[in-house]
């Protein structure tokens, strides 16, 4: 029945964005009682601005902040391309229904139904490339800030200026790290979104699989327990 389908498609909607949602909130008051990636990341970029402040020469530093900014420009560059698809796919919907139609499990949709989700497709997508630029704009804050960091051989500076200075560099870095981070899970949940083409409740697995994968990732992965067996401090 086309009622129980529309009913059946908005409960995955909804589950959808309960846990996009609701892990992005999860994830940001969890980090702030228990170590995670991005705790243990932002004290090692605290350690690695106390550092540089001690060297004249920082042209290392700076390679890793252009780094940074290759990494996200690659993806925010991505994400606009796959909107230009996205949008051009809009406009031969008939063809790729019909190409769809011969898939193992695919079920029937309207055309109102693949409208809709690559609507919001292109939604996650358009979300993916403002995080990421609002990340390479704050990386380059970053940049700034290294330039014009005093070094602490050569100039006077008390221990608690250099650990604000330090610490001011740290958390723009950590800004633009969660901002990225932000634009990667928008990648992870549009892969589920294109489970919801074959069938609403592979959706919905696909989209709790989702989240299970970035909590392993963020709180109980292995690089976090190197991370913290390998931490200087």
């Amino acid at each position: 029945m086309p009622d129980a389908k529309l009913l059946i498609d908005s409960a995955a909607f909804g589950c959808f964005l309960l846990c996009w949602v609701g892990y992005a909130r999860f994830a940001k008051r969890r980090s702030a009682t228990e170590i995670c990636l991005s705790s243990v990341m932002h004290m090692y970029r605290g350690q690695w601005a106390l550092s540089l402040l001690d060297r004249s020469n920082r042209m290392s530093d700076m390679s890793i902040i252009a780094t940074f900014e290759r990494n996200m420009a690659f993806f925010g560059s991505s994400s606009l391309i796959i909107v230009a698809g996205l949008l051009t796919l809009l406009g031969n919907l008939e063809e790729a229904i019909a190409l769809f139609s011969t898939v193992p499990f695919a079920s029937s949709q309207s055309l109102l139904q693949w409208e809709s989700k690559l609507a919001l497709l292109v939604v996650v997508f358009v979300y993916a490339f403002f995080k990421f630029s609002w990340a390479m704009r704050q990386i380059g804050f970053s940049a700034i800030l290294i330039g014009a960091a005093p070094e602490s051989g050569r100039e006077s500076m008390s221990e608690e200026a250099r650990r604000d200075t330090a610490e001011r560099i740290a958390r723009v870095v950590s800004m633009a790290g969660h901002h990225f981070n932000f634009g990667i899970r928008a990648y992870y949940f549009a892969l589920a979104v294109l489970a919801w083409f074959l069938n609403p409740w592979l959706f919905v697995a696909t989209t709790l699989l989702v989240v299970y994968v970035l909590y392993r990732r963020e709180f109980r992965s292995s690089v976090l327990k190197t991370l913290m067996a390998n931490n200087p401090a």
